[in-house]
């Protein structure tokens, strides 16, 4: 989830038979653990572990047998096995990231290496996300007032038309991300729908404008086919409906503008007027006031300077001050308070659960590194709401087992321990087998989250559980587990069983953050559904890459967004086209073959429960009066 992180917490700490290990509300408000030593020491752990120093960190390892690895990335020098994916090129996800897609890093690597440089090092731009930013949204700027100016800065822009095809190829609905411009309101707008944009079919000098009927909708992105052509498709097209120049009909006969017939079907019809007349009675068109409540929702609470608290990327354990640097889409840059150059900085959306306002570590007892520079003023700022909740009678305890998202591995769901209840319903969590010695690597999980889960959760729905990192017993039984362990479960109905009717399919395209490299919005298929959870594939990537989400996370866009909110789309690897979908509908058969007749174990009653509604589109008629058309 963390970009620049550069400590391997691959490595594990074991529990020592005393307690959790978990810091006392003390430490909570100013420790800096970047230069912390670990307290673990070969008289506390089992004589069996190995100590690793690796990059300042202390850790244990359970496997002394293991050779030792180097990082292909950074040079840093391990044990392989801690090492990350089947292949252990790498020291962790950051640097197997890096290689693949820092251009820099992988060409410099690979001519001290004797190697031509990997392909996958041009998929990353050439120029700092920043100036493309930029660069793309004064090129939106310039567009929508028809300005035109000389060397101006060239970005280039994915195209979704070309890669969606025919409209084969299916876009996640706007409606099923809340988040988003639009998302609230879309339900009006289906296929049907009739508008007038701008007709590129014709030898006129000046703009013209003619109607077009919406074929199949994708995300903000919609296939076009202009009125006359029927049945021949030919001349489709795909245009984004929030983007400025999409008009509702009679927009053009109330503002004088001229209606002129594509030229390739001008010779169907002499009387073109009685043409539309008679085609658009009882049809629908978008709602007068689209483009206004497009601009409305657009606006976002967030400013620049405002400061909050964010996760600190390199120490997971704790929050820091960071300043909002800026605001694109909703999605805000975050710069960390004490970097004088604004290099450090980490990006999120604004209803992200990992920034919280100014005092909020101190008041649920959350661990915080306090910042040298004296805070002059914050603004309160409007951050997620968490469920409330009773942690009177039976709540989660320290030294509890559960499930949960890895948050270095977002493809791995792994056996993992409460180390520290905090107030209004946090939790520490660590991931057993894979902990830094001194906790740095525990993360804040809200006990509401969807990225924790029982004991058996995986099993149930058979996905692949990650045992603990030199974990020999398996295959891996939780009751084995736990009665070796001397641990117990966290009662299953302290969970988040809620799961909304979130409209997501498998093989739906969609843009989706690299939450390893948060400052990255990719094109992205949702290859599997679990209840409420996601499985995000980045296009032309390996497995290995995917990532488990929430279908409510604020880091999955519909397709068009960065388009809309002036935001750089990364494009797939390669150009997988419909052969990624094809392959990942067919995966999708596959375990869904696998799953028939799965034998029940005593956690499925908890599932058992488990189980979109589109409002009608705008009643605004399409018949006007069309004195405009040529």
């Amino acid at each position: 989830m963390l970009d620049g992180l550069e400590e391997d917490r691959s490595s594990c700490s074991t529990e020592s038979s005393g307690g959790s290990g978990a810091s006392s509300p003390e430490d909570s408000e100013d420790e800096d653990l970047g230069g912390g030593v670990a307290q673990l020491t070969p008289s506390s752990s089992s004589s069996s572990l190995t100590l690793i120093k690796t990059n300042g960190q202390v850790y244990t390892y359970p496997d002394g047998k293991a050779g030792m690895a180097t990082c292909e990335m950074c040079g840093m020098v391990g044990v392989r096995d801690a090492f990350y994916s089947k292949t252990k090129r790498f020291c962790s996800v950051s640097c197997s990231r890096s290689y693949s897609s820092n251009s820099k890093k992988a060409s410099i690597l690979a001519r001290l290496q004797g190697k031509p440089p990997t392909k996958k090092a041009k998929v990353l731009q050439k120029q700092p996300l920043i100036t493309k930013l930029a660069a793309f949204t004064q090129h939106q700027v310039n567009q929508q007032s028809g300005v035109k100016k000389s060397g101006e800065f060239s970005v280039e822009v994915f195209d979704w038309g070309r890669y969606l095809g025919d409209g084969e190829v299916t876009g996640a609905p706007v409606s099923c991300f809340k988040h988003v411009p639009m998302g609230k309101s879309w339900g009006d707008i289906t296929e049907g729908i009739r508008i007038e944009v701008q007709n590129t079919d014709c030898g006129l000098p000046m703009k013209v404008y003619w109607i077009a009927g919406i074929i199949k909708l994708a995300g903000f992105k919609a296939l076009l086919r202009y009125e006359g052509f029927d049945s021949d498709s030919t001349r489709d097209f795909w245009l984004n409906l929030c983007v400025p120049d999409i008009h509702p009909v009679g927009w053009c006969a109330a503002g004088g503008k001229p209606l002129v017939p594509p030229q390739t079907i001008l010779h169907r019809f002499t009387n073109w007027k009685t043409f539309l007349i008679k085609r658009l009675t009882g049809s629908k068109t978008l709602p007068p006031d689209f483009s206004s409540k497009v601009q409305e929702s657009m606006q976002f609470p967030f400013k620049k300077q405002m400061r909050v608290e964010v996760v600190d990327k390199t120490h997971l354990c704790r929050t820091r001050v960071a300043v909002v640097e800026q605001v694109i889409g909703g999605r805000l840059r975050l710069v960390y308070e004490e970097c004088e150059d604004g290099t450090d900085d980490f990006w999120c959306h604004m209803y992200s659960p990992l920034i919280h306002s100014i005092g909020w570590s101190r008041s649920i007892g959350h661990r915080f590194k306090r910042s040298e520079k004296k805070l002059l003023f914050h603004v309160d700022v409007p951050c997620v709401q968490v469920k409330e909740v009773d942690q009177n009678g039976v709540w989660f305890e320290d030294g509890m087992k559960l499930e949960a998202i890895d948050p270095l591995n977002l493809s791995a769901i792994c056996v993992a321990t409460i180390r520290k209840v905090l107030a209004d319903g946090y939790l520490m969590i660590g991931i057993d087998g894979s902990e830094a010695a001194d906790g740095s690597d525990w993360f804040c999980y809200h006990c509401s989250s969807p990225s924790i889960f029982p004991s058996g959760f995986c099993e149930i729905n058979s996905i692949e559980l990650t045992p603990p990192r030199g974990y020999t017993n398996l295959p891996f039984k939780w009751f084995e587990y736990m009665k070796e362990s001397n641990s117990v479960a966290a009662p299953v109905n302290l969970f988040n069983k809620e799961v909304p009717n979130h409209g997501f399919c498998p093989g739906m395209k969609l843009e989706a953050v690299d939450l390893m490299e948060p400052r990255l919005v990719c094109v992205a298929t949702v290859t599997r559904i679990v209840h409420r959870l996601l499985r995000i594939h980045f296009d032309g990537w390996e497995d290995e890459y995917d990532q488990w989400v929430d279908c409510e996370s604020p880091d999955l866009y519909p397709v068009g967004w960065c388009q809309l909110t002036g935001y750089q789309l990364q494009p797939p690897a390669v150009n997988a086209g419909s052969r990624d979908l094809q392959s990942a509908m067919s995966k999708q058969r596959k375990k869904s073959q696998q799953y028939k007749g799965q034998k029940k174990s005593k956690f499925s009653c908890f599932y058992s429960n488990y189980s979109k509604s589109v409002s009608p589109a705008s009643n605004s008629n399409c018949l006007t009066v069309f004195s405009s058309v040529c």
